[in-house]
């Protein structure tokens, strides 16, 4: 993908895990086109954004498991004014949460791709697209949505 076809364009920060490394894994999945998210292993509670520590049983056996990208949206923005100054020309555009019900309904925020004008229909099918950075330096790789059907 050329950088002028990037839904995010140049000169947006390059995003990177955490100085703990907390989300390592997750910027690492993106990068092989596999969406990861946080499991306990002693009570198999799913949960995202990453944290060192269960939500459910206070547990730090945390595993990173890699689910398939298809959910539904929970809910869903159109935004007209930008959060940074390198997306002054892109708006407006839809910002999605996303459930994904094979994960304990875990849920997860991006970007949904196609005209930010269409109606957005809440409990559509999307699945998971991949935007390589691969020119950035680090290279890094985004997740965004687009409907399914």
């Amino acid at each position: 993908m050329s950088s002028s076809s990037f839904y995010l364009p140049e000169g947006m920060p390059i995003p990177v895990a955490e100085n703990d490394g907390l989300s390592a894994s997750y910027w690492e999945g993106l990068r092989h086109e596999e969406l990861r998210v946080q499991r306990c292993s002693k009570c198999q509670t799913w949960q995202w954004g990453p944290e060192w520590i269960c939500h459910k049983c206070l547990s730090f056996d945390l595993d990173w498991v890699h689910i398939e990208g298809k959910g539904q949206i929970y809910t869903w923005q159109r935004n007209w004014h930008p959060v940074h100054p390198a997306l002054k020309e892109r708006g407006p555009y839809l910002v999605v949460i996303v459930e994904l019900p094979h994960a304990g309904n875990i849920r997860m925020i991006g970007n949904l791709l196609g005209d930010p004008m269409d109606p957005v229909r809440v409990g559509a099918p999307v699945h998971v697209e991949y935007e390589h950075h691969n020119e950035a330096k680090p290279a890094y790789t985004l997740a965004h949505w687009r409907y399914a059907d």
